[in-house]
């Protein structure tokens, strides 16, 4: 899942994105609206988190400007951060786009849960765990398994392994693309390159096909989870 973070105090949204990424989120940060803006005319997001006292353009204004239907993102969710506790102030970014609002000083565990909240809804996703035939993904409490005859049998994945996962599954039985993997891996801090996306595919792989899921590569766009048997998942 790949986020944008606008926040212009440092020390804050150090502490966001470094909480957000130890959660399995891609973060990428901005400080100001102006740059939000200009950012989201081309790049998608999953969801935004936005502070409104900004400098220049607040959260507010960002917000009601983000939803123009020009802007790439224009129907993702988005949580705003406020340190005013007026109810003028709620409402009004909610009437101007927010999904959310949280007024700070916030505990993450919070923060995270509502985020979670805002995914699902945006997903038309009813429930935290996420499913394609028996491999079932909780993303509430972060455990992966494999379900047989009512029995639950666990499934290891990794920071990054998780991250496509929830990405696959949260697009099937669409494919996905390799380069929308890559964002979801990284956003803006290219610490991996594409090919590694094959790597964490191919651990994948080694650990859903003896669940009887297959990661089938389709080839110039990405990949798509399978039933081995072909039946509907």
């Amino acid at each position: 899942m790949r986020l944008l973070l606008v926040e212009d105090d440092v020390m804050v949204a150090s502490g966001i994105k470094l909480g957000l990424s130890d959660a399995g989120y891609a973060v990428d940060w901005l400080g100001s609206g102006e740059r939000a803006e200009e950012v989201l005319r081309t790049e998608v997001f999953d969801a935004a988190i936005i502070d409104i006292g900004l400098p220049g353009v607040d959260g507010l204004e960002l917000t009601r400007r983000l939803r123009r239907p020009e802007m790439a993102s224009h129907a993702m969710p988005v949580l705003i951060l406020t340190a005013r506790d007026a109810l003028h102030d709620r409402v009004q970014g909610l009437d101007l786009g927010a999904d959310d609002y949280m007024v700070k000083p916030f505990e993450l565990p919070e923060l995270l849960a509502r985020l979670r909240a805002l995914l699902r809804r945006s997903q038309a996703a009813t429930t935290a765990v996420l499913s394609f035939g028996p491999i079932e993904l909780d993303t509430a409490n972060r455990r992966a398994a494999a379900r047989r005859g009512g029995q639950l049998t666990p499934i290891e994945l990794g920071p990054r392994e998780w991250t496509v996962m929830e990405y696959l599954l949260i697009h099937a039985p669409k494919p996905a693309s390799k380069d929308k993997l890559l964002q979801a891996l990284t956003g803006w801090d290219k610490e991996i390159t594409p090919n590694a996306v094959e790597v964490y595919i191919s651990r994948l792989r080694g650990k859903l096909e003896p669940h009887g899921v297959a990661l089938r590569s389709i080839r110039g766009f990405g990949y798509r989870l399978e039933l081995q048997d072909g039946s509907a998942p």
